[in-house]
């Protein structure tokens, strides 16, 4: 692995002190709940690489760059805001401040735990002047508490001597900005607005709003302190800082040991009063609990999760560390964001803005809805929750129904780049395939009334008002933009037309199910025969010299690309190469067609997937993290075991390897969301089409064995697959209804259903692009 991590199976630890490193070590050290996230810096809040307190779905307005503007481009970018600071906890030795910069780092670790949901330090300091301590901190976002964090922060000397220790709230802190657009830069300096501050005792508050977007939020904090007699403290507050200072002499031996607790929150509505008693209460909850009382509910709640989620690997130890790395990450991105999105970094850094894209729908919610479905739930509330501004797109771009945007932290689109982002309609789709693969994996009738037969029905009005039925080539759906953002505004991208099928089948269920809501919606009979009649004539389009599916209309008439004149530090394309010429050529950023055939394989046969596979596998760079995992459960599909492997660990080592070199700006939730798919779909052969659950496991030769826990309803079952079997076992609930490469298996309570492993279909190896085949994991 990476130099410092060390390699276990239920944490990240790196050891030792490496100043270089910090930006990304923030990134993966980060700890959230969906609507909290503190990146992982340091307590003294220096050195550092990029300091961040986020709350989810907190922004700042900004106009959007344009040369030329035209008619329906979005006029205000949305961009996430680092928020008042809580973290910060500052240390000095007699009069010398502890800066890991200074003096000598006799030790240094830092440990994120996988199952206490805490990030853990301990560091020996010498001084300058060699006054020596032992710092050991342990910081939380609690899962249960929603607006809480908490920090336990203990020092020992080794001689006598007085420590001084300032905890601080801090505002508008420095940071610098990266982003090349000033417009940004500009709304990002000094963003937050003073509205409210106040300290006594323990406890202070601060209020702010932003300038433009009019978000106000709270921040506060209160302390618990263990310590000699002789303690002095004191506290204040102003505008943009709050500081409560406690100031004592400790005996070579003994310790200081304080506690501080966080309170977070933000509304466009209330007011600051309402705001200050919000998180005032948190705090008076978090102290009720205290700070064991708060690690054991978050054990207890990671205990939960791991029990109905883990993902186990025999044979590959760096591996087993990766993926469950990327499990609780995903958890931690979703897990109480509740009314809002899942940004594509998470709650872990600033990149893409703090953005939500498609991802969300396509590659975090499938491993959300099988493991903690009531996340995956209320990601698709959020989503539901800005249907009106969906409507109000589509109306603009001269549509009917519902046009999620590309990107947004708001639900309003804020893409400037029309190609990618207003084009880009499959994102509308996506989040209706997410809600039908939801409701029947769940059965969530009441999910399904309030929100998602409204979401399916709107999302089928687009596809009819997008799309036209043309007599001699069937329904067509012209002008869009599928995955692959190297082919931009073209006609009949399969991946679009596959999923746009799908969702107009599936709002037609759903109002079969719901008539009085088809009424309500003013759903007629004949809607839903043009929805049907519709989906039955999708065009598919297909290449019948070449005996391939086409990923869009013409896509293999195009010219080919050099790949063997181009440059591997001419990687990624899209930042070396004008777009106008990547539209002309058959190069892919990222799987398109393959994923259709992930995601609507019922459609394909294993012929066609073979042969549809090696073609586009030999013109798909992977320029997006969003890639390896796609390509990872089709090669696994189709018997190319090696292949599916080292597509896992791309997916998985994407941030722990830094792989595209910018985890300093977060991590890539789809990555490693991916990476479950990787295991669960690929390896698993998990699929649920038609909602129907089934297996089609096979190990590759890198592992043992390996095994993965998911939930269907109200039952939590294991799989575990070895070289020559597998074995089906319910954990909790009732019986388990599905199938074993294609035989039909009951598994019921207390008896595990154990068969025997096909030998995996033959096809000839496929190739990459030249130099762009994945690295081999021992080569990472």
């Amino acid at each position: 692995m990476s130099k410092g991590y060390q390699t276990e199976p239920w944490q990240l630890a790196w050891r030792g002190l490496d100043l270089a490193e910090l930006d990304r070590t923030e990134s993966t050290f980060a700890l959230s709940n969906g609507h909290i996230g503190l990146r992982g810096t340091l307590e003294e809040g220096e050195p550092r690489g990029l300091p961040g307190t986020y709350l989810n779905g907190f922004y700042e307005e900004h106009p959007l760059p344009y040369g030329e503007a035209g008619y329906g481009y979005p006029e205000a970018g949305q961009t996430v805001v680092n928020v008042t600071d809580g973290k910060i906890i500052r240390l000095l030795v007699e009069d010398e401040p502890l800066d890991m910069r200074y003096g000598r780092a006799l030790s240094h670790e830092r440990v994120l735990d996988f199952r206490s949901g805490t990030l853990r330090r301990h560091t020996e300091w010498e001084s300058p002047t060699g006054r020596r301590v032992s710092v050991r901190t342990e910081r939380l976002v609690s899962f249960t508490q929603r607006a809480v964090a908490a920090i336990h922060y203990e020092i020992e000397p080794v001689d006598d001597i007085q420590l001084v220790v300032q905890s601080d709230l801090l505002a508008n802190e420095p940071i610098e900005h990266r982003s090349g657009d000033p417009r940004v830069a500009a709304a990002l300096d000094h963003p937050l607005v003073g509205d409210f501050a106040v300290a006594e005792g323990r406890r202070a508050v601060l209020a702010h709003h932003t300038r433009h977007s009019g978000l106000r939020m709270a921040a506060a904090m209160d302390h618990d302190i263990d310590a000699q007699d002789n303690l002095r403290t004191a506290i204040h507050a102003e505008t943009d800082l709050a500081r409560f200072t406690v100031a004592v002499d400790v005996p070579a031996g003994g310790r200081l040991r304080l506690t501080k607790y966080l309170g977070y929150g933000w509304s466009a509505n209330r007011s600051v009063p309402a705001l200050r008693a919000q998180v005032e209460a948190a705090l008076e909850g978090a102290l009720q609990t205290g700070w064991r009382g708060l690690l054991a509910e978050q054990r207890q709640y990671l205990d939960h999760f791991w029990a109905a989620a883990d993902v186990e690997v025999d044979g590959d130890e760096a591996l087993q560390q990766a993926i469950r790395f990327a499990l609780f990450h995903v958890l931690q991105a979703g897990a109480r964001g509740e009314t809002r999105a899942i940004p594509g970094k998470g709650l872990t850094g600033p990149g893409y803005d703090g953005h939500a894209f498609w991802d969300t729908e396509i590659f975090v919610l499938p491993l959300l809805t099988y493991t903690v479905p009531e996340a995956a739930r209320d990601a698709l509330r959020w989503r539901h929750s800005t249907i009106d501004k969906a409507r109000e797109r589509a109306t603009q771009l001269g549509q009917r129904g519902a046009a999620f945007p590309w990107r947004s932290i708001n639900g309003a689109e804020c893409s400037a780049y029309w190609p990618a982002g207003t084009a880009a309609f499959h994102v509308s789709g996506g989040v209706a395939y997410a809600t039908a693969q939801y409701v029947a994996a769940t059965g969530d009738t009441t999910f399904e009334r309030d929100c998602g037969t409204e979401i399916l029905v709107e999302t089928a009005r687009l596809w009819m008002a997008l799309g036209h039925n043309d007599p001699h080539d069937g329904f067509r759906i012209d002008g869009v933009t599928g995955p692959d953002e190297y082919t931009a505004v073209v006609d009949n991208n399969l991946y679009t037309n596959l999923i746009a099928q799908k969702n107009l089948r599936e709002a037609a269920a759903a109002c079969e199910r719901h008539p009085d809501l088809a009424q309500h919606l003013a759903v007629s009979g004949d809607e839903l025969a043009a929805w049907t009649e519709a989906a039955d004539r999708m065009a598919i389009p297909f290449d019948a010299k070449l005996n391939v599916h086409q990923q869009c209309e013409g896509f293999t008439s195009h010219a080919e690309w050099d790949f063997a004149n181009t440059p591997q530090d001419r990687y990624p394309l899209l930042l070396n190469y004008p777009y106008f010429d990547l539209y002309r050529k058959q190069v892919t950023k990222q799987a398109d067609l393959v994923l259709a055939m992930h995601l609507r394989g019922d459609v394909f046969s294993e012929a066609a997937k073979a042969r549809n596979f090696d073609y586009y596998e030999a013109r798909t760079v992977r320029d997006s993290s969003l890639s390896a995992s796609t390509q990872a459960v089709l090669a696994a599909e189709l018997g190319h075991l090696d292949l599916a492997y080292d597509y896992l660990a791309e997916a998985a080592f994407t941030d722990l390897n830094d792989l595209h070199d910018n985890a300093r700006n977060g991590l890539h939730m789809a990555s490693l969301a991916g990476a479950w798919s990787a295991v669960v779909a690929g390896f698993g052969g998990m699929r649920d089409h038609d909602g129907k659950l089934t297996f089609a496991p096979r190990t590759p030769p890198a592992l043992t064995s390996f095994s993965f826990r998911m939930r269907l309803r109200d039952t939590s079952f294991q799989v575990f697959v070895d070289r020559t079997s597998a074995t089906y076992r319910i954990i909790s609930g009732g019986p388990l209804h599905t199938a074993h490469h294609g035989e039909p298996i009951v598994v019921e309570p207390g008896t595990d259903v154990t068969l025997p492993i096909p030998a995996a279909p033959y096809h000839p190896a496929p190739h990459q692009p030249e130099g762009r085949q994945p690295k081999r994991l021992r080569e990472s």
